[in-house]
Formats: structure tokens, C-alpha cells, sequence
């Protein structure tokens, strides 16, 4: 059985103004080393949930457990926010200094680190997410895009074993959502590290290991993306779209005009492709 860096036991959060709990009964395992994305439309929960996988928030009911350790434990909680960074919607309230390594060191210094040890987590971090060639600019001269990977370096400098996204590319145009994708999708190569990134873009949610979809506080679908995206219906119910691909086997099947029906878990465009073409395949073989 593999082994969890976060366990969520019967967890419930509301906030002091609200009469509905933002939180409601949630049991989840996030596995060491998995890439999870957490999907929801706005008001389902999902970003309320990153803030207390990593202790900004403590639960009204149940307990998270980062490591083993309780996020309610207060002595701890400077332990549980090295196990797990945290990247935030706008780059710009994020990054501190004037320079971009700087900003990257900024973490680390705090911690105490030696500085040796800064410069190798910093030019480490900085490489990782491809701004190295941009350590001595000025934040303020970069991209949306360039700047919300500074802040991914800013929290990879701490060498956390896991890293929330709470969904880095809103405010960003489709050119910076590639920038940060890509980046967060070299995140596990080389130190497996677990990622856990929260969206309400479909997309994003291809290449993740594990799918977990939130309404109302709940978790209304776990899975892998395909096996969550091939249930249209049931996510069109939580008013929830499905990516493009999912979106046109879905129409073609409901038109009639194939030959058969098609599987609806292609997740690309070339498998979408595929798909098609098989069954004008299968029918030449008979």
C-alpha cells in the first residue's frame, strides 16, 4: 500500500459568517509522490480544502494529518508548512523582493539556511522551473506567467515533499497557463515530489495520476481522468463541463452518424483521432 504524506479524516470547515460548512465530511489519502488534481466549479470547496491540507486553516471537525502530524498541533505547524508549500492565485501578492533570485532566497533565509545552501536551493529552484536565464531581472518586468513561476521557486527553495497549487493559472492569459502547466508537470521528475493542484479548467487535469471532483463541500468523484471525465452525465449534473475531446465522442456518439459507439475517455487530441479511426477500422474488418 503506498504510502500518504496527507490523510484527511472526517473533515468539516465552516467559516465563522457562513451557515453551510465549506467543508463537508471529507475522507481523502494523498498518496507520497502522486500528482492529484482537486476540480470543482467556484463555491464547491476545493480551495478551502488546499488551506487545510497545509494548516493555513484548521478543521471544525476531524483533523489532517501532514506526516503523521496533527495540523491542529501549533508547535508543529512550522513542520507542517516544510512538508507542504503552498502557490497562490496572483503571482503578484506572492513575490517580495526586487530582484528574482532574491525573492526565490527569501524562504530559505528565513528558515535559517546556510548561505551556501541558499544559493544551490536557489539556482536549483530557478532551473527546475526554467527562469534561471531570469534570476537577476526585476519581477515586475516579467510575464504573468514567468512571475507565478518565481513564486513556484520560492517554494520549492524550502524543499517541501509536497506542493498545492490553489489554481496558479486564473489570472493568467493562455501563453502564461502553458508556462506554469509545464512547469508544475516537471515538478515530479527527479525527487518525485507530490503535487496537488486545484482548477476549475478541465484541461489541466489531464496529466494527473488521480481526479478528485468537489460540489458542495463533498467529494462527488474519485478517480483517474479518464475515468472521471468518461462519466459525462454525471459531471454535467455537478455543472461541470469535460474537455474538448471528451466533449466531441460524446457529440458524435449522440448524433448516430458512427458506426459504433465510442469510448469516451480520450484525453488528447491524437487519441481522440484515434478513437475515430478505430471504429472505421473495426468496421472494415468484418
Amino acid at each position: 500500500m503506498t504510502e500518504s504524506i496527507i490523510q484527511m479524516e472526517g473533515l468539516r470547515f465552516a467559516y465563522p459568517d457562513s451557515e453551510r460548512s465549506a467543508v463537508a465530511g471529507v475522507d481523502l489519502q494523498i498518496a507520497r509522490g502522486s500528482f492529484v488534481a482537486v476540480l470543482g466549479h467556484n463555491g464547491s470547496g476545493k480551495s478551502t480544502l488546499s488551506k487545510l491540507m497545509n494548516g493555513i486553516l484548521v478543521p471544525t471537525e476531524g483533523r489532517v494529518l501532514v506526516n503523521g502530524v496533527d495540523t491542529r498541533d501549533e508547535s508543529r505547524l512550522l513542520e507542517v508548512r516544510r512538508t507542504v508549500g503552498m502557490v497562490f492565485q496572483n503571482p503578484d501578492n506572492q513575490i517580495v523582493a526586487s530582484v528574482v533570485e532574491d525573492d526565490v532566497a527569501f524562504a530559505p533565509e528565513n528558515l535559517g539556511v546556510e548561505p551556501a545552501e541558499i544559493r544551490q536551493r536557489v539556482d536549483e529552484a530557478l532551473q527546475r522551473v526554467g527562469m534561471y536565464a531570469f534570476r537577476l531581472h526585476a519581477p515586475h518586468l516579467l510575464s504573468g506567467g514567468q512571475k507565478q513561476r518565481v513564486a513556484i521557486a520560492g517554494v520549492l527553495a524550502m524543499r517541501p515533499d509536497c506542493i498545492i497549487l490553489d489554481e496558479p493559472t486564473a489570472m493568467l492569459d493562455p501563453i502564461g497557463r502553458r508556462e506554469v502547466l509545464g512547469a508544475v508537470r516537471e515538478l515530479r521528475r527527479g525527487r518525485g515530489m507530490t503535487v496537488v493542484l486545484i482548477t476549475h479548467h478541465m484541461e489541466e487535469c489531464i496529466y494527473a495520476d488521480r481526479l478528485i471532483v468537489m460540489s458542495g463541500g463533498r467529494v462527488e468523484m474519485d478517480g483517474t481522468p479518464r475515468q472521471v471525465f468518461s462519466q459525462v452525465e454525471k459531471l454535467r449534473g455537478l455543472g461541470l463541463t469535460v474537455p474538448e475531446t471528451v466533449s466531441l465522442l460524446d457529440g458524435l456518439n449522440r448524433s448516430g452518424i458512427l458506426p459504433a459507439p465510442l469510448p469516451l475517455d480520450a484525453l488528447t487530441v491524437a487519441e481522440c483521432a484515434d478513437a475515430v479511426a478505430d471504429v472505421f477500422r473495426r468496421r472494415e474488418k468484418k
